[in-house]
């Protein structure tokens, strides 16, 4: 394929042969050194570059065919993307794992002493960033053009360690070596400015800013699975400007004072969601915000200009997603380079801008709806909130146009909270300047609709869509369960499931086949064997996930203490167990942070008592991150889905679980309904209140002592942390359970506790256990992250493939 005058590109070859020429022709000229020298990270960087020079190829003729089609982009802006390690996964999509692994064993390197110095990206932390790169993933293996924008971090989320059974955390400096999947751009920055003042300038508003940075781009490929479409994710660092150098002041000594702005400027791109429990943590935070959407917006008009010039048909073009409300400052940057920039009128301006975004709602929790205080935003970004303000000004009259009157609702819609204080509602503003909001479960859609978000969605219920979650069968069943993986493409004839995951469905017939049961637990077991957490016949109990109240890791624990004491009891009928926690506790969030301690203390106590010995473990790996998930999902037999209902929005864990023949025990809260409902409801153990039935006690005057005192199990669980049974640590715990118990967790401990004892009966009858494991993850194909990104096409996006 010609792609500029004439000139084709040389086709990098993938047989073994020409995958080792490739290999020693980098390793001398890109990394500088030889075989007999090298050590093993020239080794892995000069692999990586190997593989990505034969993605950037195929990323060259995806470019040119995208361009020659001129389509509707889908622009993804996230605060963050968990992408996990990129060596397996793109030695697979690339086709050249076998012609890699023999290029080194022929260089004297150990392929998976290789593939072990690949870090992944600290980009994202949780679901949030998870969705956004299973998304990113399904969009390129589908050929639709599709661009993620994000932040690259220097230091990512962070890492986490245990002193003393306490959460540590530590910099996650996870490009100390570099990346050799990065394509630095620094001749694209992008100039983002910060404080000041505006003024009128020819008749017109102009901002001046009082501070301005970088924001330099680089960018990672992102291959389809079983295509050759290759698009990227762009992520901005911040630089400081040019100018920031202060020379008089390093003559003099001053050295700290001569960098101090460049500092400054850099600290926006440093560390992904810095603790906003100050003032100058929150306004770090909305800095890097702006930065994200300042950066990504110019970006996307200039890729807009390269083909087009007629505004007009700028939403034709552009569909612009919202990964939730961190970057909803993107709809007055857009109105403000419309308006103030470009010299669009007010109105046709917000024309455009109200069909090219959309917005993506992931929570239930208040907390959580951003709220930013209006005295802040206006002082970092003074043009943004008369924006707002005039946003506000027209949300209201129509608002009072429809509901002549009613003023209670004029307050609640308000872009703008005056009392107790005056706050800009981020949720508010990505409903009003939207094309669509989207939640990510039924119930969750259900219940924004009803409760969080209900005042919007009577304005305009057309504007109200459902995207149930998914996730990528290529990175967690392909890659991280090989063996699992290739007993389906056995059982199904063909690995095609891989991009159809409906045809997962055909293994229900194989649960008649005693053979393929056997195997299925065999492959388990292998599984279990290899994570190496705990006796691989026992029942792998796992609840993964980041460490909130509402998820309730501590009704989890409630229920290890009470096993724990059934044990030292005597008499304990229940089932060996290896029960598996993993998560993170925001820095600043103290009571989750307890919970950790209470866990870690609690296995100390319950692994050095000769009398669980062969019954019960508890194990806490620390740093939960995708590397650690491969290895945790395929070994997991019970996946612990315990939110109190109405709380969680989705969850995609619950998905990866149970596509990897996990049993879910959970309640009727996000995608769990869906997973119950396409599996069936007699293979997932259901137990606890349902959202009406939550929300009712809670605001019915909810006593949490009541079910203290009246189960003597839940009592004497709580008593022995009070009693300090357990390294004296849990008080705060056991206080806030008692005192307060926000998210029903006494409430739902007798329900949690009985139906853990069916889980006990259904383990104990192998067979039928298998057999619910096979049928889980055959009914499990409704939760590809492919589907999720259909329904955003047909739905929301409306785009179409090009295909290289």
């Amino acid at each position: 394929m010609d792609l500029r005058n004439g000139v084709e590109i040389r086709s990098l070859g993938t047989t073994p042969g020409e995958f080792r020429r490739d290999l020693l022709s980098n390793l001398y000229y890109r990394r500088g050194t030889t075989v007999e020298s090298a050590s093993a990270q020239d080794a892995y960087e000069t692999l990586a570059l190997t593989v990505r020079d034969r993605l950037a190829e195929r990323r060259a003729r995806t470019a040119a065919a995208q361009y020659e089609s001129n389509p509707r982009w889908v622009y993804y802006l996230s605060a963050e993307y968990l992408l996990g390690p990129q060596l397996e996964q793109n030695l697979l999509y690339s086709g050249t794992g076998e012609a890699a692994r023999q290029a080194l064993e022929a260089c004297g390197f150990a392929p998976d002493e290789i593939a072990a110095l690949d870090v992944e990206p600290g980009l994202g932390n949780g679901g949030l960033g998870r969705l956004a790169a299973c998304l990113l993933d399904s969009l390129a293996t589908m050929d639709i053009p599709a661009v993620g924008y994000g932040i690259r971090y220097d230091l990512g989320i962070f890492r986490q360690e245990f002193q003393d059974g306490r959460q540590v955390e530590r910099p996650d400096d996870w490009a100390f070596q570099g990346d050799p999947w990065e394509f630095p751009a620094p001749d694209d920055v992008q100039t983002v400015g910060f404080y000041g003042h505006v003024e009128e300038r020819d008749g017109r508003r102009a901002w001046i800013p009082g501070e301005v940075v970088l924001g330099e781009p680089s960018h990672l490929l992102v291959p389809g699975y079983g295509t050759t479409t290759v698009n990227i994710v762009r992520l901005w660092r911040a630089r400081a400007h040019r100018a920031s150098f202060d020379l008089t002041r390093f003559s003099a000594g001053q050295y700290a004072e001569a960098v101090q702005d460049a500092v400054r400027a850099e600290n926006i791109s440093k560390v992904l969601y810095p603790d906003d429990s100050t003032a100058s943590g929150r306004e770090l935070r909305l800095k890097q915000q702006y930065f994200l959407v300042s950066c990504s917006l110019r970006d996307i008009v200039r890729r807009f200009h390269i083909r087009n010039a007629d505004w007009d048909t700028f939403p034709d073009k552009t569909a612009i997603q919202l990964n939730d409300t961190h970057p909803v400052l993107a709809i007055p940057e857009l109105m403000r380079l419309l308006v103030d920039e470009e010299g669009l009128d007010w109105q046709y301006a917000w024309s455009l801008v109200r069909r090219t975004f959309n917005y993506t709602c992931h929570t239930l929790l208040p907390e959580a709806l951003e709220t930013w205080p209006v005295d802040m935003l206006g002082h970092l970004l003074p043009r943004h909130l008369e924006i707002i303000y005039l946003i506000n000004a027209g949300l209201l009259d129509e608002v009072r146009s429809r509901f002549p009157d009613d003023l209670d609702r004029v307050r609640r819609m308000s872009l703008i909270q005056e009392e107790p204080a005056r706050l800009v509602r981020m949720a508010n503003l990505a409903v009003t300047g939207t094309a669509m909001t989207n939640g990510v479960a039924e119930l969750h859609t259900q219940l924004l609709s009803s409760t969080v978000l209900r005042d919007f969605h009577d304005l305009w219920p057309s504007r109200f869509a459902n995207v149930t979650n998914g996730v990528s069968p290529r990175r967690f069943v392909r890659l991280a369960n090989p063996g699992l993986s290739a007993l389906i493409s056995s059982g199904l004839g063909g690995d095609r499931w891989l991009t159809d995951l409906s045809l997962l469905e055909g293994l229900a017939a194989l649960t008649d086949d005693a053979s393929f049961r056997e195997q299925w637990r065999d492959v388990k077991r292998a599984a279990k064997a290899a994570l190496g957490l705990g006796d691989p016949d026992a029942l792998m109990d796992v609840m993964i996930k980041r460490f909130h109240e509402y998820k309730r890791q501590q009704l989890k624990l409630l229920h290890v203490i009470t096993l724990y004491h059934r044990i030292k009891a005597g008499g304990y009928d229940g089932v060996p167990r290896t029960v598996l926690f993993g998560g993170k506790a925001a820095p600043a969030y103290q009571a989750a942070k307890n919970i950790i301690h209470l866990i870690n203390a609690v296995a100390t106590v319950v692994n050095a008592d000769p009398a669980t010995a062969g019954l019960l473990r508890v194990v806490f790996p620390a740093n939960y991150n995708i590397t650690l998930a491969e290895h945790i999902i395929p070994a997991a037999d019970l996946s612990e889905q315990i939110s109190m209902a109405g709380k969680e929005a989705s969850g995609t864990g619950n998905m990866k679980l149970t596509l990897n023949g996990a049993l879910t025990i959970g309640t009727l809260d996000g995608a769990n309904i869906e997973i119950r409902d396409r599996v069936g409801a007699d293979n997932f153990f259901l137990f606890g209140l349902d959202a009406p039935a939550a929300l009712a006690l809670r605001s019915d005057a909810y006593q949490p002592r009541d079910h203290y005192h009246s189960d003597d199990e839940l009592r004497a669980a709580l008593d022995a942390v009070q009693a300090g049974a357990f390294g004296g640590v849990g008080h705060e715990v056991a206080a806030s359970l008692l005192d307060r118990d926000e998210y029903l967790t006494l409430a739902d401990y007798r329900s949690y506790v009985d139906c853990q004892t069916e889980v006990d009966a259904a383990w104990r009858d192998q067979e039928r256990w298998t057999t619910m494991s096979i049928l889980n993850t055959a009914r499990a194909g409704f939760f590809s992250a492919d589907r999720t990104v259909a329904d955003y096409l047909d739905r929301i996006w409306h785009a179409a493939p090009v295909r290289p």
